[in-house]
């Protein structure tokens, strides 16, 4: 720390002096060192202090999270509104680029470098979460009168990022994202992440966010600048995002129905989810009860889990003095991988991670505990698993990972769920040399319990779900490509 402090102090005290240059032209937020192109002009520029902690609180982070960070801050001292106001704006307007140039910075490639080559993706967490509340406070900065507080920005849920294929980590890459959607006091930010491949950028990460937007006295949710679509693709995506809102709820239903299901109540969601549930239990009783009779293929939830605790640092806080959303993801990520790793017996690929909520905020000092299991694995294909020799691949699995944090407080004897993360990644399976089968056969997940089993059917249910979205909306954005 103390080295990466001598190293970084002498850019973050340029930045600090020369500010950020605005750009009055139209056009996204591009990274140029430390120089910002804004898409909007601002007026009446009216400094505050920034304090030298503030400053210090994104040194510990990387080098991407550092710039977006210093970029807020210096919003926050000019204070001032863009020309955007409450009747709405085009959602390219609040579109944010963050280029990655890996094949020039060797430091930079360095640092988002994994032990196989390819990109961290838990460094990749962190920037998709910094860069996605940089655009909601730039967004919501849009009807920000001087002088008044700033509203408060919260992280709703993350809602998915997915990836198409592993990327390298030697080639430039080229993050992007603006408001796709917005409701009545919550928006929704889609980013992607382009490999520069010389001539054309191609796609290979997808990721969604939505925020909400509280009053800084009361807490109480507040409106947001709604968005205009201008173009069909945006108008698209505006109407994917009322979906995607719509899922949303009919997934908050599954969740209600679930603790309605443990008290005793049922509803029609409910009851898919209690009878899903108590056939995947009646299919673990030979396990529970006869192991030695049992499918050699089967293994209990319990058996699959893992954990980590550690104290929340200062290093890990954000802007609003909180544990940065971003650092618990990638420990969670981390964790999932490992899990998923030591389950099946293979290095697994990253595919996606969603409907990541936000319950709790996190303090620094706090006790958190990590802990992680395998709800569920069904058959993919090799689309989904691009490492290692596609041609000795006799199968391709799909593990589905669950990661809860929690928040202990040994001093009062009781810990509180924080935040919950579910990711999926994609494991192949090599043939054996010698039999021409996988030496290690991914095994079924079965339930120890009935709580196990409604998450279990939960998590089924919301995933099928998903697959039937993703596949209306690549029949509605054919026409438009």
């Amino acid at each position: 720390h103390c080295l990466l402090l001598r190293r970084m102090r002498p850019v973050i005290s340029k930045a600090v002096r020369q500010g950020c240059r605005i750009s009055s032209k139209a056009g996204p937020r591009v990274w140029f060192d430390a120089v910002v192109k804004n898409p909007v002009q601002r007026t009446q520029t009216r400094r505050h202090t920034t304090t030298e902690k503030d400053l210090h609180t994104s040194l510990f982070k990387n080098p991407i999270v550092q710039r977006l960070w210093l970029e807020r801050q210096k919003a926050k001292q000019q204070d001032s509104p863009s020309v955007i106001n409450n009747k709405g704006s085009t959602p390219s307007m609040s579109r944010v680029e963050v280029p990655y140039p890996f094949s020039s910075d060797a430091l930079l490639s360095e640092t988002y470098k994994n032990p196989w080559g390819q990109i961290r993706m838990g460094k990749m967490l962190e920037d998709l979460d910094a860069l996605a509340g940089n655009i909601a406070f730039f967004h919501t900065n849009s009807a920000h009168t001087p002088g008044d507080d700033f509203p408060v920005i919260v992280t709703a849920s993350v809602d998915r990022i997915r990836l198409r294929r592993q990327p390298a980590v030697d080639t430039d890459q080229h993050l992007v994202g603006q408001v796709s959607w917005t409701g009545r006091s919550s928006m929704e930010i889609k980013m992607t992440c382009s490999e520069n491949n010389g001539s054309e950028f191609s796609e290979w990460l997808e990721a969604y966010v939505t925020y909400v937007t509280l009053d800084p006295h009361t807490k109480r949710p507040i409106a947001v600048p709604t968005i205009e679509p201008e173009t069909p693709e945006e108008q698209i995506e505006f109407d994917n995002g009322t979906k995607r809102a719509n899922f949303k709820k009919q997934m908050r239903k599954h969740q209600q129905s679930h603790r309605k299901v443990a008290a005793g109540e049922t509803d029609d969601v409910g009851s898919q989810v209690e009878e899903l549930a108590h056939q995947l239990l009646d299919e673990a009783s030979p396990l529970l009860n006869l192991p030695s009779l049992a499918d050699p293929h089967d293994i209990l939830m319990n058996q699959t889990g893992m954990q980590t605790a550690e104290i929340a640092q200062p290093q890990t806080q954000n802007l609003h003095k909180r544990i940065f959303g971003g650092f618990l993801m990638r420990r969670a990520a981390e964790l999932a991988f490992a899990t998923t790793y030591v389950f099946a017996g293979a290095r697994p690929v990253f595919l996606e991670v969603d409907q990541v909520s936000f319950t709790k905020p996190v303090d620094v000092g706090d006790l958190l505990q990590f802990q992680s299991r395998v709800l569920y694995t069904d058959k993919g294909s090799r689309e989904d698993c691009v490492a290692g020799d596609v041609e000795r691949m006799q199968d391709v699995w799909l593990v589905h990972v669950e990661v809860e944090t929690w928040v202990t407080v040994p001093e009062e004897a009781k810990s509180q769920v924080s935040n919950q993360f579910n990711f999926t990644f994609a494991v192949a399976r090599e043939e054996s040399k010698d039999s021409g089968k996988p030496d290690h056969p991914i095994r079924r997940i079965l339930p120890n319990n009935i709580d196990q089993a409604r998450r279990m059917a939960s998590r089924m249910i919301a995933d099928e779900e998903q697959r039937r979205i993703d596949t209306e909306t690549a029949l509605d954005e054919a026409p438009a490509k």
